[in-house]
């Protein structure tokens, strides 16, 4: 077997790659083509009969005292050889040193007789060191395979939120297990079926993924021929594991699941077949996709039923709420309160959360942050969306609330009180806020929030307008000259461009504020007789300091959320310049 071919499997390595570490000094006497067998252990032992001490695959290492005297005639040498093969020995080690200079032609006959691996062991390289480096092998395999169950776990939890998750989990399933599946309902038909692709890997397999390539299975057997295994998984009781083998290709091993229900009823099998057993690896993968269906066909057939009426009374009748009648409407009402553990006149609030961070990479697991926003808001009403989440809770959503989710490093936008029929507005509300959130990275509730464009605008946009509108006026050197025009510019706009308003408010001549406001709209390049123009230099002129350099407000928090800057003018009421 090649080397990048050979099993590696949980827990264990083979003896292949157990002689590939081992130092070059040592040499292999005799290959019984055991390559791929599985190690569990390297055991010095110095017994004439270590066997009743034995576990099935372990590297037994002696300096030969068992050969000594009568020990070493090739009858006991015989027998001592025939015991180690029978206790499923992977291979002998034999130490040069004290007592041998060289390694007897009795035992060299006697492994190529039973077929036993023997390696020689010279006295430079002592038994400690072959047992230290299979220490170390053992636990950087160990260390791979976890991480490739990690890697499969978040796999699978991404299957599970996806549109068609019971397919996506058999999909996924055999990409990393090399077997085909099958999944039946209780009524006894096929509802998903996945084979192993060309070039799918497989968990506990070779980082190639050739090993799971040559013993790609086809696609899963006809169901009449599973018949048997499948009448015994949904007539039993019980946890449990049916086994069965079938003459086809990549089916010699064909062992069911059943999926049951919590008072253990029948909901369905899963049926899996392969060409050889799995590793302890993929027993784990296969075991984590069954609680996964399991969990799945539960929540659809006997989950929590209210949410479910809920989605199917408003998918059929998108209009009821509106147009329902009252009964029709209570009863919702109800289905909602069931579904947030609240009363039907109890206030709803719709919640958005969105990352901190921009440019945040999607969980790990979509299905413990489900879990997550359910348990802190109280709730099943949440989706899992492309900037966050979004919920509907009966909670105020309190400071303690907010500070323990922002500590998770995500911002909310917090829904005022509504009813059930005013839930889409307020989510409309809600969702209005979440770019000012995501910007400015502070939450936000909608009834503290100001609801004129600049209080919905926000202090960072704010800015960025001020910024680019006046950015002629801001970006001269004369910090009295700029101050001066956007006086005149802002008390202008704020007594509705009346000349004679602004001359007496500034103590200017009305020509002299007709001159500097033609100045300035030839500096900005723009027609100030445009109302939409006078509206937008407007707001952003309460973005820019009071202060003599006229500097734009830096993009920090705005602390004053609710506060209401002055009214915008009434472009309408404008004198031409």
């Amino acid at each position: 077997m090649a080397p990048e071919a050979a099993a590696e499997r949980l827990g264990f390595v083979t003896l292949e790659q157990f002689l590939r570490k081992l130092p070059p000094e040592l040499k292999i006497l005799h290959d019984g083509g055991n390559g791929a067998g599985l190690l569990r252990w390297v055991e010095p032992s110095e017994l004439e009969d270590p066997t009743p001490y034995l576990l099935d695959g372990e590297f037994i290492l002696t300096a030969g005292l068992p050969f000594l005297g009568d020990g070493g005639t090739g009858a006991k040498v015989d027998s001592y050889v025939k015991r180690l093969v029978g206790a499923g020995v992977g291979a002998l080690g034999f130490g040069l040193e004290p007592y041998f200079d060289a390694v007897p032609n009795a035992v060299i006959d006697a492994c190529r007789h039973h077929n036993l691996t023997l390696v020689e062991v010279p006295r430079t390289v002592p038994f400690a060191a072959i047992g230290l480096e299979f220490s170390q092998l053992l636990e950087s395999d160990n260390a791979r395979v976890f991480r490739q169950l990690a890697d499969t776990n978040r796999q699978l939890m991404r299957a599970v939120l996806s549109a068609r998750p019971e397919h996506e989990l058999l999909a996924a399933l055999v990409q990393r297990v090399p077997v085909w599946a099958l999944l039946v309902g209780a009524d006894g038909r096929v509802r998903a079926r996945a084979a192993a692709g060309a070039g799918a890997g497989a968990v506990g397999s070779s980082g190639t993924g050739r090993t799971g390539a040559s013993r790609n299975p086809p696609a899963a057997v006809e169901l009449s021929a599973l018949q048997p295994i499948l009448k015994r998984l949904l007539a039993g009781s019980g946890p449990r594991v049916e086994m069965d083998s079938l003459d086809e290709p990549g089916s010699a091993l064909v062992f069911g699941h059943p999926l049951r229900s919590t008072r253990d009823a029948n909901l369905g099998a899963l049926i899996l077949g392969s060409g050889s057993p799995l590793t302890p690896a993929q027993n784990s993968v296969v075991s984590s996709v069954v609680g996964l269906l399991e969990l799945l066909v539960r929540q659809r057939t006997s989950g929590s039923l209210a949410p479910s009426q809920l989605a199917t009374a408003l998918l059929l009748h998108p209009d009821s709420v509106a147009s329902g009648g009252t009964r029709h409407v209570n009863g919702l009402k109800d289905l909602l309160a069931q579904s947030i553990s609240s009363t039907r006149s109890a206030p709803l609030r719709v919640v958005q959360g969105v990352k901190a961070d921009a440019d945040w990479p999607a969980g790990d697991s979509p299905v413990r942050e489900l879990l997550q926003w359910r348990r802190m808001f109280d709730t099943k009403l949440v989706e899992v969306t492309d900037y966050g989440f979004a919920a509907i809770t009966r909670l105020k959503v309190d400071d303690a609330l907010l500070a323990e989710t922002e500590k998770l490093g995500w911002r909310l936008v917090i829904g005022d009180a509504t009813e059930f029929q005013g839930l889409a507005s307020a989510y409309q509300r809600v969702t209005s806020l979440r770019a000012r959130v995501q910007s400015t990275g502070t939450s936000a509730r909608v009834d503290e929030v100001t609801w004129s464009v600049a209080g919905l605008l926000g202090r960072e946009a704010g800015t960025m307008l001020a910024a680019r509108l006046l950015e002629p006026v801001l970006s001269q050197e004369d910090p009295e000259r700029r101050s001066a025009q956007l006086a005149v510019l802002r008390t202008w706009l704020g007594e509705n461009g009346s000349w004679d308003a602004t001359a007496k408010a500034l103590g200017l001549h009305r020509n002299s504020v007709r001159r500097q406001i033609n100045a300035l709209a030839e500096l900005l390049d723009t027609d100030l007789n445009q109302a939409q123009v006078r509206a937008e230099l407007w707001f952003a002129l309460q973005y820019v300091d009071e202060s003599p350099a006229g500097a734009v407000s830096p993009a920090a928090p705005d602390p004053r959320p609710s506060a209401e800057p002055r009214p915008a003018p009434d472009p309408r009421a404008s004198q031409s310049p």
